[in-house]
């Protein structure tokens, strides 16, 4: 996990414990010890598990979760994906941070899996988009990657994508890139989104990095990418779902990015059960 990650797991903590788990802290004494495991109540592929050992560690290091388990690997219903065992505050304090993490990362990485194999074209890349949960990005796009896709720019900074208002605003494809190349290092790619093919055309003459196909039908798709020569990444988005991704299959395009993978997905269903039998889940 990278120095973000963490900040943001003890960010969210301090958002629920506050100044103390009343519940827990008036009941068990500081010092007992007691055990849990964390199952699937159905079928996905698990992601997030590096999650409960940060926690524990934030809370105190006086917990350890062991998984049975990689992030990746497909769990079954009534699986046990991992024990917990240590400090019972610990366990029971950490635990609504770390299941809605793994609930979500989990349910990001099934989407994601389910995508790609409804395409089934080994050619074509599947892809995250900014639509991401505002303080999860950084966890929403590991999940992406986690479930076999690839991760579009993290934010505004690490890449140029001029949209279509940007290019309203600003007056054409060509000027906008023109401007951009006098004052960008030569590290950072340009995509440009399109919306016609005399736009496709002028961004292949404008020597953008990636061109993006708004919003195109698998017909369109195969007739735009005879305009765009190999040295250039075309992209795919809008429009696409689970359910009609996989009339995509053979067009050529090497990503297609759907921002359904992160902004709407359901979580996978876990929860935390003690070692006395007693579930946890509010």
């Amino acid at each position: 996990m990278y120095i973000l990650e963490k900040s943001k797991l003890r960010d969210f903590l301090a958002e629920d414990i506050g100044t103390g788990d009343l519940s827990t802290d008036l009941i068990f004494e500081s010092m007992t010890q007691s055990s849990g495991e964390f199952l699937a109540k159905e079928d996905g592929i698990i992601a997030g598990l590096a999650i409960p050992n940060l926690v524990y560690e934030l809370l105190g290091n006086d917990a350890h979760f062991k998984s049975n388990y990689q992030d990746g690997d497909v769990v079954k219903k009534s699986e046990i994906i991992g024990y917990s065992t240590g400090n019972i505050r610990t366990l029971l304090t950490g635990e609504r941070v770390i299941l809605n993490l793994m609930q979500r990362m989990s349910g990001i990485a099934t989407q994601t899996k389910s995508v790609i194999n409804s395409l089934n074209d080994p050619h074509i890349r599947i892809c995250d988009t900014r639509k991401t949960m505002p303080g999860l990005r950084i966890f929403d796009k590991q999940a992406v990657k986690i479930g076999g896709g690839f991760n579009h720019r993290m934010g505004l900074y690490d890449g140029v994508m001029l949209k279509d208002n940007h290019i309203a605003f600003w007056g054409s494809i060509t000027s906008a890139v023109k401007q951009i190349r006098e004052n960008l290092g030569q590290m950072v790619k340009i995509e440009v989104e399109v919306e016609t093919s005399a736009q496709v055309e002028e961004a292949v003459a404008s020597g953008v990095d990636i061109i993006m196909f708004d919003n195109r039908t698998p017909k369109e798709v195969k007739e735009w990418l005879k305009l765009v020569p190999e040295s250039i990444i075309t992209e795919l988005s809008g429009g696409i779902t689970l359910d009609n991704i996989s009339a995509y299959r053979g067009t050529g395009v090497n990503y297609i990015s759907l921002g359904s993978l992160t902004h709407s997905v359901k979580a996978l269903d876990i929860s935390f059960n003690s070692s006395k039998g007693m579930k946890t889940e509010n």
